[in-house]
């Protein structure tokens, strides 16, 4: 299983970014994948989540209505499309499986939001 997210950098508050997570090693159209962030000194949390088909999609409360996660099954590839980015949006973003009880995890990309 191999997970590799791209697509973080450092922007100024306010703008926009995409991130990409590419899949390979399970059968991506069958499950359900989120993003999680890590900020300096604080714990890992769940930012969205996608079901297996894209048709649900649930997202933490702070996120909601700047975030949007989707999915490319086709390309084994899950989104992050970051709008009005904050500069406490600045973390490691990460991106999740679950296969049969375990938890994937990929190397994370930096986000850094700062004027």
């Amino acid at each position: 299983v191999q997970l590799v997210e791209s697509g973080g950098g450092l922007v100024q508050p306010g703008v926009s970014l995409r991130l990409s997570c590419a899949t390979s090693g399970f059968t991506f159209s069958s499950y359900f994948m989120s993003w999680y962030r890590q900020a300096p000194g604080k714990e890992r949390e769940l930012v969205a989540r996608i079901s297996s088909a894209g048709s649900s999609t649930t997202y933490a409360d702070s996120m909601k209505g700047r975030f949007t996660i989707s999915r490319d099954n086709a390309k084994n590839t899950v989104y992050l499309q970051m709008n009005s980015l904050k500069p406490e949006d600045t973390a490691v973003y990460y991106c999740n499986v679950v296969l049969y009880y375990n938890n994937y995890w990929g190397q994370g990309t930096q986000v850094t939001v700062s004027s």
